[in-house]
């Protein structure tokens, strides 16, 4: 290769660790011409390349000078196509991003574990919902309703690619079924081959040998970051539970049939076994590397994993040989599997609600967890109200597509009646927008005259109010809140109403709500596929959606094997591996360089480094949720005694601004107006954004959550890491 590339490990190394959206090397470097020197096309390390030979000045000219390397991970969020695939995975992530949230009190070991069952439980009836979801669009709108013999296929050009099936089976409902039954199949499949390949790319990189002993710290556990076999063994629950509950839909409606009946009894078998073992602590249970699993748990997930595709396919073959008339009604017989399935999640739902507030009150009272340690439970709720809307949405959407109730296709009253929600879940959503605005204005008043002195009368309203608006992500726990008050009472009152036949949502305000819902959970399928499409095509846009899960798949797939993968799981063992081979001696150092979701990572791979690699490795986070988010929302991993370990493991700064929305202090807050509590604990570093203006200069640009290493205060804070060794 012409040019200078400096390859050489050893000395002292800057080793950037980039936050969301995938921020590539040569913006990492501040370097126009980046080149690998590890890795691969996924993930790698880069460093400065200069195509006109080696520079005559800065820290290449020789090797004892500081070294600047960037780790790029972007590509396991934003980089594949496959994205564009994930977005309807999102109450599975969020399934995932609640196990971490339970509080880790040090007494109630045994309710949290059962907690975690429970926790499992719903994350499998949640993959029943969305496959429920396209099976009752296939096998009961189209299959039962629209192909019957009279039905609006059979009798209407339109849509013309369904007439033939109602043609040929219009009085076979048991062939009908069995045919579209394959379009759940087909999306259970897509499910399985996307867990399947993301778990063999990310999930099963090894952990490097050696590492640290067995701490109380679940942050600090290499089990965390192990997640092949678990993850293994619930992709194959997931699938057998989904599977047997599409071979359900076909079989139940001839239950009355003794063919029928043995089908119906064999998938309902494969459920109940699902269930069982998703039940099991074994099951999702993180090992050491070198522990084992009991093998009889690997024989009975091999077992389902075998015995779902066979009962399936025997329920598809003796339908599409004829099973008879099946039993009467508009609507797809066996619509109370449904209602079971919804109690149970409800069932859980109570458990792990008050399961979270005692866990919660047997925690350390010094650590203040978002949401009074309720936060779990919210993203729970989360989950399951976007599964029912993407899962609504598609039965509204198929429905219209396929002539609505004018043209005979017939939905249940609480189906309506849960759409006629989504109005009200906006006005919510509104409500909380006019708060936040409300706090806004007065955090803006309060700051205005105290920046004055620092800003001057022309420019201190603007910082006051970029401040404030920053200032609003500390009250980011108003929106599930709301959300989910609203979505709980919602679904709380449909039940009553649809119990006790109260009124039909149709006609005055309650038909205008349901109708409007509808329509809106339509459309909610329909943006969704073109924002799918786009995601597909466009590069930058799915740089975009990868922020989403830059956030969410930080943390392993640890009650949900089917959402989007841990990237975490392949960067850790990446990282620890790199470091090691950087500091190989007690003359090396490396100093981690961690922005936002990259200092997190940082934070995560300290606590995992060898006791005698970490007294050679700095730590500078800038931008970083540590403390604003991550302790909020996950205290038993990132809560003080993670942080605290971590101070004391290895030196650190933290450069914070309050124009940043998403960084913060880590401990203490430096504070600048001289308000409150405020110090230096040799930590946190404040930094004025934007920089103060000289008399009767226009305001600099705020950098906020941006550019922290373009700050003088970066380089200030590299230079005291580089001369401090441990």
């Amino acid at each position: 290769m012409d040019g200078f590339l400096d390859e050489t490990c050893g000395g002292v190394t800057e080793l950037r660790v980039h936050g969301v959206a995938g921020t590539p090397p040569e913006g990492t470097l501040n370097h126009p011409h980046p080149r690998r020197v590890a890795g691969d096309g996924v993930t790698g390390f880069h460093r400065r390349w200069w195509p006109g030979g080696r520079p005559s000045g800065g820290d290449a000219d020789v090797p004892e000078e500081r070294r600047r390397e960037a780790y790029a991970w972007g590509g396991l969020t934003s980089g594949g196509r496959t994205v564009a695939l994930w977005l309807p995975l999102l109450p599975f992530s969020l399934a995932n991003l609640s196990y971490f949230m339970l509080p880790r009190p040090p007494r109630g070991a045994r309710l949290r574990h059962l907690t975690e069952a429970a926790q499992r439980l719903f994350a499998l009836l949640l993959t029943g919902t969305l496959v429920g979801a396209v099976t009752r669009a296939a096998v009961d709108l189209v299959g039962w309703q629209c192909t019957a013999a009279g039905g609006r296929c059979t009798r209407d050009a339109t849509p013309g690619w369904l007439h033939w099936l109602g043609a040929l089976w219009g009085e076979e409902p048991s062939r009908r079924l069995a045919v579209t039954a394959l379009a759940p199949l087909l999306v259970v499949v897509l499910l399985w081959w996307l867990g399947r390949r993301t778990w063999e790319r990310d999930e099963r990189t090894p952990i490097p040998p050696g590492g640290v002993p067995r701490t109380g710290l679940p942050l600090a556990r290499p089990r965390l970051w192990h997640g092949g076999a678990p993850v293994w063994r619930l992709r194959v629950v997931h699938v057998a539970y989904a599977i047997a509950s599409i071979g359900l839909a076909v079989s139940a409606p001839f239950a009355g049939t003794p063919q029928g009946l043995a089908l119906t009894v064999a998938n309902a078998a494969v459920q109940v076994a699902a269930a069982v073992l998703v039940l099991l602590p074994w099951i999702a249970r993180r090992l050491d590397p070198g522990e084992r699993v009991p093998s009889w748990l690997t024989y009975a997930c091999r077992g389902l994993g075998v015995a779902a595709p066979l009962v399936f396919a025997a329920t598809i073959v003796l339908a599409l040989a004829g099973l008879g008339a099946g039993a009467p009604g508009r609507r797809l017989p066996g619509a109370e599997l449904g209602a079971f399935q919804f109690t149970l999640m409800t069932g859980a739902g109570l458990f792990i609600l008050l399961a979270c507030f005692v866990l919660a009150r047997m925690g350390s009272p010094a650590e203040r967890p978002a949401l009074g340690g309720l936060a779990g439970w919210f993203a729970l709720m989360i989950a399951a109200g976007a599964a029912n809307v993407l899962g609504l949405g598609l039965l509204f959407w198929t429905a219209t597509y396929l002539g609505g109730p004018d043209r005979g296709i017939v939905l249940d009253d609480p189906l309506w009646w849960t759409a006629a929600l989504v109005p009200l879940l906006l006005l919510g959503l509104l409500a909380v927008a006019v708060v936040l605005r409300l706090i806004h204005q007065a955090e803006t008043s309060r700051l205005a005259p105290r920046l004055a002195h620092h800003y001057g009368q022309r420019h201190s309203g603007t910082v006051a109010g970029m401040w404030a608006l920053a200032a609003l992500t500390d009250r980011a726990g108003l929106v599930p809140a709301v959300l989910t008050g609203a979505g709980v009472a919602g679904f709380g009152a449909v039940a009553v109403i649809h119990h006790f036949h109260v009124l039909a949502p149709a006609g005055g305000l309650a038909g205008l709500l349901a109708g409007t819902g509808s329509w809106a959970l339509a459309a909610v399928i329909a943006g969704l596929v073109l924002l799918g499409r786009r995601t597909y095509t466009d590069p930058r846009l799915r740089r975009t959606i990868g922020i989403l899960w830059d956030v969410s798949t930080f943390w392993p797939r640890a009650v949900h094997p089917l959402g989007p993968p841990c990237y975490t799981e392949r960067v850790v063992p990446e990282l620890i591996d790199r470091v090691g081979r950087l500091a190989r001696t007690g003359r090396d150092q490396v100093i981690l360089s961690g922005h936002s979701q990259g200092s997190v990572i940082a934070a995560a791979l300290v606590l995992q480094l060898d006791p005698e690699l970490r007294r050679r490795v700095g730590l500078l986070t800038h931008g970083s949720p540590l403390r604003r988010l991550y302790a909020a929302f996950f205290p038993a991993y990132f809560g003080t005694p993670a942080l605290a370990a971590v101070r004391d493991t290895v030196r650190w700064h933290n450069l914070y601004r309050l124009s940043d929305p998403i960084g913060g202090p880590v401990f203490r807050r430096v504070d600048p107006l001289g308000e409150g509590p405020c110090g230096d604990d040799g930590v946190d570093r404040f930094c004025w954004d934007p920089p103060r203006p000289q008399p009767g200069q226009p305001l600099p640009e705020a950098l906020r959550h941006s550019d922290y290493w373009l700050d003088p205060a970066y380089d200030a804070a590299l230079d005291r890491l580089t001369r401090v060794k441990r």
